[in-house]
């Protein structure tokens, strides 16, 4: 893919609502992402060796590298869906699972709202809850760490 196509992608993404754009041809694939001030141009894959010319965009820079903390001992619930995570019913009432409470394979822990729907989350192991990773209101990701059970 030439550059000035390529520069016409990036663009076509930045002045648009398009967040992401993805284009194969037989030289290869192009992948756009559109980060917060400026898109962000990948090559993941090209069919045969080719000369390339410097980057169109570059990546913004990335923020320090998080410090890893080695894996809790236990059982980890993972969040099964995208939404807001909510450890009670509603604002005032008592939290579904607490700190050293007791838990059986079924009993529901939490809450996580997805599109308008509250779905209740259950624990799919029994044992006593020693540690609940997120916080009440958070954004969770599929297959985010809840709590640790043991």
């Amino acid at each position: 893919m030439d550059l000035r196509k390529l520069k016409t992608l990036i663009d076509l993404v930045s002045d648009s609502n398009v967040s992401e754009l993805e284009i194969t041809e037989a030289e290869g694939t192009v992948r756009i992402v559109k980060s917060a001030p400026a898109p962000v141009a990948m090559v993941t894959q090209m069919a045969a060796p080719v000369a390339v010319a410097a980057p169109v965009a570059a990546a913004p820079a990335a923020a320090p590298a998080p410090v890893v903390e080695a894996a809790p001992a236990g059982h980890t619930v993972k969040s099964p869906m995208v939404g807001t995570f909510y450890r009670s019913s509603s604002p005032g009432a008592k939290s579904f699972a607490e700190v050293g409470q007791q838990v059986k394979e079924g009993d529901t822990i939490c809450i996580i709202e997805a599109m308008k729907i509250l779905n209740e989350i259950e624990a799919d192991k029994s044992g006593t809850i020693t540690k609940i990773l997120a916080e009440n209101g958070q954004a969770v990701e599929y297959g985010a760490p809840l709590f640790i059970i043991e």
